[in-house]
């Protein structure tokens, strides 16, 4: 089946969660080379992706911070992990066949490069998939939020948020049985029932900016390309196509 036209550049969020595996803390290997196998047959078609990269698995700042602990501090100690997943996958990527660059938000030259949406874009046009890391540079901002500023800025067509559900749900379907799947809901309408599958700010600015969300499973047997290919169970939030 053919890749759907609509979709040139995408923007891919991986949450560091995810990238854990069924591990509690840190990176299963297995489970990353199978994420990176599915974002790399993507890109071997043509399509240009660009990923966030969550830090969930290595250290979450909110966490500390309802401990008593510094919030800045421990915002920006959480998006070293974000570059610590980034350089990870990047890696992967090139051991499955395909060019990858990473940048960061926060300045680290030894490390990667210094993002900027021009920078980016070229890589992305030289055929490299791009790995950001480091959020947006910003205490106080998730990346979610991280996710829909680069898809903004980057002029991607949609925003796939790669978790450990099958979609956006009316629940919590971890925790509520009863709990109903949305094929397709607005960006209005995630925020006002307070859906968190993603932070209030990652929806509101798409909506503003009239950018679509997907949001699926990233274990799905499918892989990324069924996804892009409407054959995985997912939500799509924002119009429909």
């Amino acid at each position: 089946m053919p890749m759907a036209p609509a979709y040139k550049r995408i923007l891919l969020k991986v949450s560091g969660e995810a990238l854990s595996g069924d591990q509690q803390f840190g990176i299963q290997p297995e489970f990353l080379d199978g994420v990176a196998q599915q974002i790399a047959g993507v890109a071997k078609t043509g399509v240009e992706i660009a990923i966030v990269t969550g830090g969930g698995n290595i250290f979450r700042g909110m966490a500390v911070a309802a401990n008593g602990g510094d919030r800045v501090t421990a915002d920006m100690m959480g998006t070293l992990g974000t570059v610590i997943n980034a350089l990870a996958l990047a890696g992967a990527l090139t051991n499955a066949g395909v060019k990858a660059k990473v940048f960061s938000a926060t300045t680290m030259p030894s490390v990667a490069d210094t993002y900027t949406a021009r920078a980016a874009k070229a890589a992305l046009e030289d055929g490299y998939v791009v790995v950001l890391g480091g959020g947006i540079g910003n205490p106080f901002f998730t990346t979610d939020t991280a996710a829909a500023l680069r898809g903004i800025e980057l002029q991607c067509d949609v925003v796939l948020k790669g978790t450990n559900v099958d979609g956006v749900y009316s629940a919590d379907p971890k925790k509520d049985p009863n709990a109903t799947r949305y094929d397709q809901i607005s960006h209005d309408d995630v925020i006002k029932q307070n859906l968190r599958v993603m932070d209030t700010a990652a929806f509101a600015l798409a909506r503003d900016n009239n950018l679509p969300i997907i949001v699926y499973s990233l274990d799905d047997k499918e892989g990324l390309s069924g996804v892009l290919e409407g054959r995985v169970r997912s939500t799509r939030v924002g119009q429909p196509l």
